[in-house]
């Protein structure tokens, strides 16, 4: 029989018995260099600090998605359009001040910005907005208050610095931003007609949660992995200078995408950091990570996401170095 009729049987989708054949001996060649390590010092170490990590993170995650979800399908989209000042530069703070009180996710957050400038709210604020409500909501503030115990002025420079860089990044855009680096985005958000906002509330929380849950598990994997194997003396030549242990830790915020609800913890247990750089990390990763890259790109046109992202890491990193120095 040749190779064509037996294509023909085998059903479509059906995986060939080759590549069955090679799945099977990759998983067995992984778990026997996988098995001897389990009962090692080092992978020890590292489990406990992953599993100590999502642990602490998890419920604030979980109360941050249904925040998050509640919002998008029951607060119509005219209540922030008819909360902002007319003057598109008095907007700007306006906007970033409602992330206090009207939270969203990383992901959540690029969605509503998109459906705000649809209906009419400045894209400047619109901004603003998007920067400030992943990272100075409620759920944001508690959790790192968990995370740093005994330490609110961490809480304060978190707070005074994120709200600082979505404000700046909102001027900015009105300033020198122009319109055709903008996509606008097609994808609706909020309550739509003749569909149960219950129904709208279940489906984005879990999107939502399982979306950035999963990059809770791998940010904290990362971070155990970061934490264990990586040398003291190459962290000891980062966080022995103030500089560099700021710009590195900026990066890794970029690099880890941990979600901001769980962010706290992993800047916590960065301990030989100073308190200015594990902020840095806190200011930066709700504003620029790799999948925040990648949404922006998606829902406003890659010439808007390479400009905004490059510009929002530059000020979050100087906007967090002169609030630390402040308040810290």
């Amino acid at each position: 029989m040749n190779r064509a009729a037996t294509a023909r049987e085998r059903p479509s989708g059906a995986i060939p018995p080759s590549a069955a054949l090679a799945g099977a001996v990759s998983l067995l060649l992984i778990a026997a260099l996988a098995v001897p390590l389990l009962g090692r010092p080092g992978f020890r170490a590292w489990q406990t600090v992953c599993v100590a990590l999502t642990v602490q993170a998890l419920p604030f995650l979980l109360l941050g998605t249904i925040v998050s979800g509640a919002v998008n399908a029951f607060v119509p989209a005219r209540v922030f359009s008819r909360a902002l000042p007319r003057n598109p530069a008095l907007a700007v703070p306006v906007a970033g001040a409602a992330g206090v009180v009207l939270p969203g996710c990383e992901c959540a957050s690029v969605p509503v910005a998109g459906s705000l400038i649809r209906r009419g709210v400045t894209p400047a604020a619109a901004f603003a907005f998007l920067l400030s409500a992943p990272a100075v909501n409620p759920v944001v503030l508690v959790s790192t208050a968990v995370a740093f115990p005994g330490q609110p002025g961490m809480v304060a420079a978190r707070l005074v610095a994120s709200l600082v860089t979505a404000a700046t990044m909102g001027w900015l855009w009105l300033k020198w931003g122009r319109s055709e680096w903008l996509r606008m985005p097609a994808r609706h958000t909020g309550h739509r007609a003749g569909h149960s906002r219950w129904e709208e509330f279940r489906l984005g929380f879990q999107h939502d949660f399982l979306h950035a849950g999963g990059y809770l598990v791998v940010g904290a994997m990362a971070a155990a992995t970061f934490n264990v194997l990586v040398p003291r003396s190459v962290l000891d030549t980062f966080a022995d200078s103030p500089w560099l242990s700021v710009l590195f830790l900026a990066l890794l915020a970029v690099v880890l995408a941990v979600c901001s609800e769980a962010d706290a913890f992993v800047a916590a247990s960065l301990t030989g950091f100073s308190p200015t750089a594990r902020l840095t990390f806190m200011v930066v990763g709700p504003m620029v990570d790799v999948k925040l890259i990648a949404l922006q790109a998606g829902t406003f046109g890659r010439a808007f996401a390479v400009r905004f992202s490059a510009a929002t890491a530059v000020v979050a990193v100087v906007c967090a170095c002169l609030t630390g120095w402040w308040l810290l």
